[in-house]
């Protein structure tokens, strides 16, 4: 299978055949973590990033009073802690949602990167600038937008960041996410979050089936949630 973080980068711009070499044998060791797992913990200085080839994880933060705040999803291609290799320290936990495989890229190996392959580089950093982008949207939602619309949102995005790895079967997304990770995610509660589920439903919008989650009117679902893709950076070009 391709490494989907090659899929992910070679949306934005092509990558040399070098490069493609240089990210799969940066790959040291391959592992499984569980659902429920913590992939890395909040303190923890990590001396590897973890790249996620399959499965869902997410970052999080835990409050004093023991409630969760989920503050990005992380799907196959993304690299989950890259940011490590420069903060040193992480500020947050990363979570396994689903059975994840995981692979592990030694900080040593990413210092060699960016001295030998500057364009790769730039789409490393890149990437974390989209995190950054990802988590201005989020924001912007939970604090502006109606739950409906920010769960509506949220789907076009997942969307369209599972299509840019190959992880979509048509109009339809494999969504292993229970109702209360995505009330962690979206600050509601799990009876709020099934009710705004059901209205979309009911609109038409959406069907879901078990894991299943079939868009059913996208343009109708992008309205509702005032989706505009820019900040994903789809587009492919000269970086």
């Amino acid at each position: 299978m391709t490494n989907p973080l090659i899929l992910k980068l070679e949306q934005r711009d092509s990558l040399s055949d070098a490069e493609k070499r240089a990210l799969e044998n940066a790959i040291a060791r391959i592992r499984i973590v569980e659902a429920d797992e913590d992939i890395v913990r909040e303190g923890d200085r990590p001396n590897e990033s973890c790249l996620l080839l399959d499965g869902f994880a997410a970052r999080y933060k835990i409050v004093s009073n023991g409630r969760r705040q989920i503050s990005a999803l992380q799907i196959a291609g993304d690299f989950i802690d890259l940011h490590s290799f420069l903060l040193k320290t992480m500020d947050h936990g990363v979570l396994a949602l689903t059975t994840c495989r995981i692979a592990t890229v030694p900080h040593a190996t990413l210092e060699k990167i960016t001295a030998e392959f500057p364009h790769l580089t730039r789409m490393l950093w890149l990437d974390t600038l989209i995190d950054g982008a990802i988590h201005r949207e989020w924001l912007t939602a939970m604090g502006r937008l109606s739950a409906t619309a920010h769960m509506a949102q949220l789907i076009c995005e997942l969307f369209l960041r599972l299509k840019a790895v190959g992880r979509i079967e048509g109009d339809t997304i494999y969504l292993p996410i229970t109702q209360a990770e995505l009330g962690d995610t979206l600050g509601l509660s799990t009876v709020h979050v099934n009710r705004v589920l059901q209205e979309l439903r009911k609109e038409g919008m959406i069907r879901f089936q078990g894991d299943a989650l079939t868009i059913l009117d996208w343009e109708r679902l992008k309205s509702v949630g005032e989706f505009n893709h820019t900040y994903l950076s789809l587009q492919n070009e000269d970086r």
